[in-house]
């Protein structure tokens, strides 16, 4: 069964005075596929503007936006809704190679997946890899357990701390700290997992929160961005794992972008001229509802 969803993202950028902006990109539109489709989707801004459209690496669909006019006020308003069939990530059959760790992967795979193999830091290697080595002894080496168990380590063991700061935390400094956001808790498992042989990527977008139409689940993440990754496991393809939610299937996870790193998957960036002290802030609201 489908659920039909809609999602407003709203971006205000404030200042003192008029300033000039430079070039903006905005990576807003949802990823396609069979497990999501596209039924509408619209952005608008305050500021006389131009936009033009390009897939990057990783075929994300990126605007690319400029401005006529200085304003002393941005605004980006996005708005689209989906029809999410849902992910059933255990009904997917893994291949019998890819049920125990490490895997065995074909010479095709190797070669398409070596960006996403590669742990980013070498200090993953360090502290990341060992506790990625504690996960695998605790998940006896079955490939699906150890993920699973990952997940439900950082959800009893971590705390979640939302954090104004742009940025993703290092993976040994979550691990570290025990704390973090959700893109923090993606790109600690994204790295330990790739200590183990697995490719893994990193994924932005929202999350449906269904406590917020009378339903039972209500998970970190919800009213803002979320970030979360997919493991590829051979039979199975691109799988979702959310270790601040523990959640591997279902209609909550709305997918925007996905990228090696999570600095290639920012929702919106962009450059301005004007003094810094002219910098007032700025709000993003964002709301993700069912509307069928």
């Amino acid at each position: 069964m489908s659920t039909i969803l809609e999602v407003l993202h709203r971006t205000t950028y404030s200042y003192v005075v008029p300033v000039r902006f430079g070039e903006h990109r905005l990576m807003f539109r949802p990823l396609a596929g069979h497990d999501l489709r596209v039924l509408d989707w619209d952005l608008t801004t305050n500021v006389p503007w131009h936009a033009h459209w390009i897939q990057d690496t990783f075929s994300n669909s990126v605007a690319v936006v400029t401005f006529d006019e200085p304003a002393a006020e941005l605004t980006f308003v996005c708005r689209f809704s989906v029809e999410h069939y849902g992910v059933r990530e255990h009904e997917l059959p893994l291949e019998s190679r890819a049920e125990k760790l490490p895997l065995e992967l074909t010479p095709d795979e190797w070669i398409d997946l070596q960006g996403f193999l590669r742990p980013h830091s070498r200090d993953a290697i360090g502290s990341v890899a060992a506790w990625a080595r504690d996960m695998l002894r605790a998940g006896n080496h079955e490939t699906r357990p150890v993920l699973q168990h990952m997940m439900d380590y950082m959800r009893e063991q971590f705390i979640y701390r939302t954090r104004d700061v742009e940025g993703t935390q290092e993976a040994q400094e979550t691990l570290r700290l025990r704390s973090g956001t959700c893109r923090d808790y993606a790109w600690l498992m994204i790295e330990a997992v790739r200590c183990l042989g697995l490719a893994a990527r990193f994924v932005s977008g929202y999350l449906y929160d269904p406590g917020l139409d009378g339903g039972g689940f209500r998970g970190p993440g919800s009213g803002s961005t979320h970030a979360w990754l997919n493991v590829y496991l051979p039979g199975a393809g691109w799988v979702p794992y959310d270790p601040t939610n523990r959640l591997t299937s279902g209609h909550e996870l709305i997918r925007v972008a996905i990228a090696r790193h999570p600095a290639q998957a920012a929702p919106l960036s962009g450059t301005w001229v004007g003094n810094p002290a002219d910098y007032r802030g700025m709000d993003v609201r964002v709301d993700v509802r069912r509307i069928s």
